[in-house]
């Protein structure tokens, strides 16, 4: 983006948009190639974004056999001044699972502790529990009609170009 001080100001409110969600909306591919949506809640680390969900639901086998995921953060509806209008991140991911003997592991645990509350020490004690690292492959932040912007591969938030066609 040519100007600097707007991608700032852009950087500045997506960065604000990320800190706001707690959650995430998860879209999957199941094994029949139908998509499946979903949800889980999440911590943004290094530019990536960590999830802990139960292998006893359909996105995590999704996940663990193809790797890759749809996400997207939008503006409550009670919030906005236009439905069709919302504001949201979306990205494309690429995802792995980290095992319990990984050393990043009880980082994991420690980050999505402090950000989602303690309840992340019983779940890290069921053993169905999987915790995913979500990297960007591709993103776009839209915040209204006109306003669309698509975020430099591999980041969460970065350079952005903005999409006028």
């Amino acid at each position: 983006m040519k100007n600097k001080r707007l991608e700032n100001q852009l950087n500045d409110e997506i960065n604000a948009f990320l800190a706001q969600q707690q959650s995430l909306m998860l879209s999957t591919i199941n094994n029949e190639g139908f998509p499946h949506a979903s949800y889980a809640p999440f911590v943004n680390h290094n530019n990536e974004l960590l999830i802990f969900i139960s292998q006893l639901a359909a996105h995590t086998q999704h996940l663990l056999t193809s790797g890759k995921a749809g996400v997207l953060m939008i503006e409550d509806e009670g919030q906005s001044e236009d439905v069709f209008a919302r504001t949201r991140l979306s990205y494309q991911m690429e995802v792995e699972a980290i095992a319990r003997d990984d050393a990043f592991w009880p980082e994991g645990i420690r980050l999505l502790r402090d950000r989602l509350g303690d309840r992340i020490d019983l779940l890290s004690q069921l053993g169905d529990f999987v915790l995913f690292r979500l990297t960007p492959v591709a993103g776009r932040f839209v915040k209204g009609f006109g306003k669309a912007y698509e975020i430099s591969p591999g980041s969460l938030v970065a350079e952005l170009t903005h999409i006028t066609k």
